[in-house]
């Protein structure tokens, strides 16, 4: 291990990291992306020794619970036979129970020794689950971050296109409004009706155009517009 891998050990050492495996989270984070084949190696790995875990914690509690039995029965044969001699069958009797009892003591220190192993190898193969896990989710964040910027570059680009392009459309949309109204003070809705039919233009419709209104002896009425 290279002395950064040793400091970063060492920064997250008393830190809680959870059984991966065991962490409905941490499945739910592989619907957004696909594991690695580390990941999956790992994760056997994993799996595998917690239920090797779980199998010893099982067979122990049975072996204890085994030897308990056997020795409250040699306790209470013997207070049965109290100063008396036993016989052949009940010594053999309490010789096998002996025997079974040395049998469980030395299942019992060989799970010892592995039940004290297993807990570390579930830790270093949880540890190294977590960098690989890690490694995977930072890669997607760091290359979703790049294109997140890259998106919001074209939306403010866009922006302000769209802004220019509004007040382009603003400008010939008046100017539209100023033909038409200009057009239509001269010559009048019957004409200009018919040239909106020549040219094939939609007749303006918002705002409403008004002619001028005419005096009694048909001038056009002179305003502000001229």
């Amino acid at each position: 291990m290279s002395k950064s891998e040793d400091d970063f050990k060492e920064a997250l050492k008393g830190k809680k990291i959870p059984i991966l495996t065991l962490d409905n989270n941490w499945h739910r984070l592989f619907t957004q992306t696909e594991p690695t084949d580390t990941i999956k190696r790992l994760e056997g790995e994993l799996n595998e020794l917690l239920k090797k875990q779980g199998k010893m914690n099982t067979e122990t509690k049975d072996i204890k619970r085994l030897k308990k039995k056997l020795m409250d029965e040699i306790v209470e044969r013997m207070n049965e036979i109290g100063d008396g001699t036993p016989s052949k069958k009940v010594e053999k009797e309490l010789e096998d129970k002996k025997r079974l009892i040395n049998e469980c003591n030395d299942k019992l220190d060989e799970y010892g020794d592995d039940l004290y192993e297993i807990p570390k190898q579930i830790d270093e193969v949880n540890y190294q689950l977590m960098l690989e896990t890690m490694e995977v989710c930072y890669e997607q964040i760091q290359e979703n971050a790049a294109e997140i910027e890259e998106i919001t570059k074209w939306i403010d680009e866009i922006r302000v296109e769209l802004k220019k392009k509004m007040v382009r459309k603003e400008q010939k949309t008046k100017r539209n409004q100023n033909y038409y109204t200009y057009m239509h003070n001269i010559f009048g809705s019957d004409v200009i009706n018919i040239f909106d039919m020549k040219y094939q233009v939609e007749p303006l419709k918002a705002p409403q155009l008004k002619e001028e209104k005419t005096t009694e002896d048909g001038n056009a009425n002179t305003g502000s517009d001229q």
